[in-house]
């Protein structure tokens, strides 16, 4: 594997209606067969800039993989100058930005396998793609849709306090949720707070009412499309990490009917350490540890023989026993 650093390529790519996305692409132009090079996109976490998975990104492309990334409607380098009265959702990111981003994926690394790096709330709008049945393998990280009762105890009223109570009233007063000011990720578009601090344990039940409201035939239409995505999927939780618990993470999980599901739970102390959390997954000091979890998935479709971690059931509720 080469370490240095390579400069991505830049491109605007058109969203399914037409809203330009900042994207970033590392294009390998390696002996390895075209056929055989997989691509791989990586969906943020909410209101997470792209930039944040530039050290992740460029190590895949270290092992031979081409990578692009992208900031979703409302963040990043694709917010427009103010955010207030700006209309982005959950629903928008997967229907309208990845399905876009993977169109283009589709067509400007033609003949390719593409590969999907999800965090958090990236592997829900997988399932909400149109296209994802191009996907060949998918890799989470902590990957939710923010179920309040799914936080971990003892901080899931601190949680349901500051994300489902703070952040929409501010979000209510601002127009958008001013995270950046707050040190609480960037600024986030309203209705993107709307739909993460929904209370429904299915997520197409906050679609029911309000000016948000879809028909029932669009809500099953968005259901069944989880269905049609039919590659692979490695879930990796952290056991620390107090969004990604084994409920949150099985509940999404359950909606991939046809996709072959593998979860396996990591707990800081099988690395010696007291934390990782959430977001710490794609800091660079990971990429000698776990690292090579998504590295091994991507590039064979196995999770490394001395990787840690327990593997964990759809049925299973708590932490395992043994940690």
């Amino acid at each position: 594997m080469s370490n240095h650093s390579h400069k991505p390529q830049k491109f605007l790519v058109s969203a399914v209606d037409g809203y330009p996305l900042d994207a970033s692409a590392w294009i390998n132009h390696s002996e390895t067969l075209f056929s055989t090079r997989a691509v791989v996109i990586i969906n943020p976490a909410t209101s997470v800039h792209s930039r944040y998975y530039s050290h992740f990104a460029n190590y895949l492309y270290a092992n031979g993989f081409d990578v692009v990334t992208y900031d979703y409607r409302g963040i990043g380098n694709s917010r427009p100058e103010s955010l207030r009265g700006f209309d982005a959702s959950w629903i928008d990111w997967g229907t309208q930005d990845f399905e876009g981003i993977l169109r283009f994926v589709a067509t400007r690394f033609r003949g390719q396998p593409i590969h999907v790096v999800a965090h958090s709330v990236g592997g829900f709008l997988v399932g909400l793609a149109e296209s994802n049945h191009l996907v060949s393998r998918v890799f989470t990280m902590g990957a939710q849709f923010a179920y309040w009762k799914d936080y971990a105890l003892p901080r899931r009223l601190a949680m349901f306090w500051r994300w489902h109570v703070v952040m929409p009233a501010l979000a209510a007063i601002f127009g958008y949720f001013p995270g950046s000011r707050l040190g609480w990720l960037e600024d986030t578009p309203l209705g993107v707070v709307h739909d993460w601090t929904a209370r429904y344990p299915r997520f197409e039940d906050a679609y029911r009412t309000g000016r948000r409201a879809m028909t029932s035939e669009r809500r099953q239409q968005l259901v069944e499309r989880f269905s049609q995505m039919k590659g692979e999927t490695l879930a990796l939780s952290i056991s620390d990490d107090d969004f990604g618990t084994i409920p949150a993470i099985n509940r999404l999980l359950d909606y991939f009917k046809n996709s072959p599901v593998i979860h396996l739970r990591v707990a800081p102390s099988m690395l010696g350490l007291t934390q990782i959390g959430h977001f710490a997954f794609f800091n660079n000091r990971f990429k000698d540890s776990l690292w090579r979890i998504p590295l091994s998935w991507l590039r064979d479709g196995r999770i490394p023989e001395d990787s840690p971690g327990q593997l964990i059931t759809k049925k299973q509720e708590h932490e395992p026993s043994d940690q």
